[in-house]
């Protein structure tokens, strides 16, 4: 057997111990210390087992973006205007032309008369433009 399955079962047999109000009801207090074991802290990783799991599963749907210079693109519409039409208002806006990629996802983007924007946009707040 592993070393780790025996001492996590001691944790869980320490955490129900603290619980438990008498000796019969430590079926009732399993799920409890359960999820008290998942979401504690371990001093080796510095983080829950819960959140290892969790990010795990969000990196495995996460799919990267590429985006060269002369993409077209569409940029999410982060404020709400005054002529808003509720959900029917419009969630993207543009087209924009890529002008330049930095890294960590800063993208410079020109209108489509060549205008420059002033400030760079995030990638997570832009899609591919199929005309």
């Amino acid at each position: 057997m592993n070393g780790a399955v025996e001492v996590a079962n001691k944790n869980i047999k320490k955490i129900i111990g603290k619980m438990m109000v008498n000796y019969k009801d430590w079926h009732e207090m399993l799920p409890f210390a359960l999820l008290a074991y998942r979401t504690y802290v371990r001093s080796s990783t510095g983080a829950t087992p819960y959140s290892l799991r969790m990010t795990q599963e969000f990196n495995k749907k996460v799919r990267p973006r590429e985006f060269s210079p002369s993409d077209l693109v569409l940029r999410k519409v982060l404020h709400i205007s005054p002529d808003s039409r509720g959900k029917f208002a419009y969630k993207y806006d543009g087209p924009f032309i890529v002008k330049e990629v930095f890294d960590r996802g800063a993208i410079n983007l020109n209108d489509m008369d060549g205008n420059e924007n002033a400030l760079p946009v995030n990638v997570d707040a832009l899609k591919k433009y199929y005309p």
